[in-house]
């Protein structure tokens, strides 16, 4: 593919697929941490936090419905590639979340050992890379790296 072809149109439907898919999800678990899901979430809240854990729930599910709603919303570059990185960003900022969860052994979402726990973790990076691929945010970089050279 030359450097400055855009994706075939397969790809393209793969990732306008997938940013759905994660805006959806992000909005169901924005709704899960107001709603149903408030206790669970608050487990995940290391206690070094200095910050009352229901508020740390409450903002972050705040976050993840602006993040699946902008995700669900915006189709254009640049603004697709900022959305993404910016979701890729959030992912990487409450992973020690769920790191907390797995030193100190709470239990939450079924999750009620420390190979649950672990496994969880795997599945972090994989949050992180589906919104930049998904979004064109990593194909966006590369294309400016390009550019600078």
């Amino acid at each position: 593919m030359a450097d400055d072809a855009r994706p075939a149109p397969r790809s393209r439907a793969a990732r306008t697929a997938a940013q759905a898919a994660l805006g959806l999800v992000l909005v169901g678990a924005g709704a899960g941490h107001l709603t149903t899901l408030r206790q669970e979430f608050q487990a995940q809240v290391p206690p070094w936090v200095p910050l009352d854990p229901d508020l740390v729930v409450v903002a972050s599910g705040v976050v993840e419905l602006a993040l699946g709603g902008a995700l669900l919303l915006t189709w254009r570059r640049p603004a697709r590639a900022v959305v993404g990185a910016t979701t890729a960003a959030f992912f990487v900022a409450v992973f020690p979340g769920n790191v907390s969860q797995l030193l100190t052994r709470t239990d939450a979402f079924g999750l009620d050992s420390d190979t649950a726990r672990a496994v969880r973790l795997l599945f972090q990076p994989a949050l992180v890379v589906w919104s930049l691929w998904g979004t064109g945010a990593w194909r966006a970089w590369r294309e400016r790296v390009r550019r600078r050279r």
